[in-house]
C-alpha cells in the first residue's frame, strides 16, 4: 500500500511540474486581428484611425517601378486622403485573417496577415459614368511591444485595377472575347 502511494504521489509531482503551453503568440494574435478588422472597417468608412500606428511606421511600397521602396506614416496618411478622395472602397467578403512568423525562428509571433476582395469605384461625374473593379489583395501587419501597427506590406494589381478604372475602354479578362 505504501507503494501505491508513493507512486501516486510522484505522479501528482510530475504532472503538476508538467509546463503550461505557452498561448501568448495566439492571445497576441487575436488582440491584433482585433485592430485590424478595426482598420479594415475604417478603411470602409473613410475614418482611418492612425493612432494605432507607431510613430516609426514603415509601408513597404510594392507597385511595379515605385520611386521609393518604402513610406513613412506622413506620406500614407496623405496617401490614403488622395485615395479616398478619388475611390468607393466596399470589402466583399469576410477577410481571411492567419498569423504570421517571425522570419528568423519560423514562430508565431502575432503578426497579422489577411486575404480580402475589394470592390473599387470611381464615382460618377457629370460627363461619366462611375467605373468599378474587384481586386484581391494580400496585406501583412508586424506590431511592436506596445500593439502597434509598426511595418506592414500589401499585394494586389493596382497597375491593372487603376488601369480599368481610367481607361474610357472596357478591359475584358484573358480569355474573354467581344
Amino acid at each position: 500500500m505504501k507503494s501505491m502511494y508513493s507512486i501516486l504521489c510522484i505522479l501528482l509531482i510530475v504532472f503538476s511540474c508538467e509546463q503550461k503551453p505557452d498561448n501568448s503568440a495566439q492571445e497576441t494574435f487575436e488582440k491584433n486581428s482585433q485592430i485590424i478588422l478595426n482598420e479594415l472597417e475604417n478603411w470602409v468608412n473613410e475614418t482611418p484611425d492612425y493612432s494605432n500606428y507607431a510613430s516609426d511606421f514603415v509601408a513597404v511600397e510594392t507597385a511595379f517601378g515605385a520611386e521609393k521602396d518604402s513610406l513613412t506614416l506622413n506620406e500614407v496618411i496623405e496617401n490614403d486622403k488622395m485615395t479616398m478622395q478619388m475611390f468607393d472602397f466596399k470589402m466583399l467578403n469576410e477577410p481571411v485573417l492567419l498569423p504570421g512568423v517571425n522570419a528568423d525562428t519560423k514562430m508565431a509571433d502575432g503578426s497579422v496577415r489577411h486575404y480580402s476582395d475589394w470592390e473599387v469605384t470611381l464615382p460618377a461625374t457629370d460627363s461619366t459614368e462611375a467605373k468599378s473593379g474587384v481586386i484581391k489583395t494580400y496585406q501583412s501587419f508586424d506590431f511592436d511591444e506596445e500593439g502597434k501597427i509598426r511595418y506592414s506590406q500589401m499585394y494586389a494589381d493596382f497597375g491593372g485595377l487603376m488601369q480599368h478604372l481610367m481607361s474610357s475602354e472596357p478591359m475584358h479578362a484573358e480569355g474573354d472575347m467581344e
